[in-house]
């Protein structure tokens, strides 16, 4: 994809990144409604900065559907399937059967975002673990890795990991933001750990600085949450605050000078990871309008 000025029409030219090595976004919200009117666009500014793959993630069933949909349109993209805890009082078994064929589909990569959110209980804790269980289940079932989300529920969410960790192949606590005594439970548990911008937010990532160097380099991922979590330190404004994959390069600097490496190996790592850990090189093309190489050879 070509870098032209209407491409990178939204971003601030102190903005336009770009990766020394190709990146995954491992977790982008393109099916929000934000980027309805210009997710082409959106695409060709994150192949500009050198985001060549991205997952879009499916936190409910209509999402999850939009998800695989974008997936199969778009070269770059590949999807996963599940349900945010905050959406878990709506699971049931026609849900279940609904998320198993999805998961099912060849560019469905993970199972979730599920897990547990004990911040705002938007679904009772009870519920939440129900439908946490149950996904659980279904991860062993495809054999498929998680895409987990957790949320001032550390402790609920390791207890019921131990459980099921030996019948699961890999997973991924996605946006960690917790505490390093989590952190540690989660790499006991042989967990992968995803960072967003998050850290670049001075009132509450600040505390993620000291002990970021902790994650092990083959054991890390990273990712915009887009189009939530802007970075709160940028070096110019962006109208709208609309965060993009566009702008993954800033987190990924950002990441490697608290964990004391070069941004070039800190990127061709993390690539390195989650091309192994989502088995991007083993979905196969579908021979869609403008699939092109994806930077695998790259990582």
């Amino acid at each position: 994809m070509s870098d032209t000025p209407q491409e990178n029409a939204l971003l601030p030219e102190a903005l336009r990144f770009q990766s020394p090595a190709p990146l995954v976004d491992i977790g982008a919200n393109l099916t929000h409604e934000s980027f309805g009117r210009d997710l082409e666009a959106t695409l060709e500014r994150a192949q500009a900065a050198n985001v060549t793959a991205l997952i879009v993630t499916g936190a409910d069933l209509e999402g999850a559907r939009h998800a695989a949909a974008l997936a199969e349109r778009h070269a770059p993209l590949y999807a996963t399937a599940g349900v945010h805890p905050h959406h878990a009082s709506a699971w049931n078994a026609e849900m279940e059967a609904a998320m198993l064929e999805l998961q099912r589909q060849p560019r469905v990569v993970a199972v979730g975002e599920c897990g547990l959110d004990f911040n705002r209980n938007f679904s009772a804790p009870r519920d939440q673990e129900r439908a946490f269980e149950a996904q659980l289940a279904l991860a062993v079932e495809s054999g498929l890795p998680l895409f987990l989300h957790e949320r001032d529920a550390g402790k609920r969410m390791l207890e019921m990991l131990r459980e099921w960790r030996d019948h699961l192949s890999d997973a991924v606590v996605h946006c960690f933001t917790g505490e390093r005594k989590t952190l540690h439970g989660y790499l006991d548990l042989d967990l992968h750990i995803g960072q967003t911008g998050w850290l670049c937010d001075e009132r509450r990532g600040h505390h993620l600085r000291e002990f970021v160097a902790d994650i092990p380099a083959d054991r890390l991922m990273v990712e915009t949450d887009c189009p939530y979590l802007l970075p709160r330190n940028l070096p110019a404004k962006l109208k709208g605050r609309r965060h993009e994959p566009a702008l993954l390069p800033w987190i990924v600097k950002e990441l490697a000078h608290w964990r004391g490496e070069s941004e070039a190996e800190l990127a061709r790592r993390t690539t390195q990871t989650a091309r192994r850990f989502f088995r991007l090189d083993n979905v196969p093309d579908t021979g869609r309008p403008g699939s092109a190489p994806t930077g695998g050879a790259s990582a």
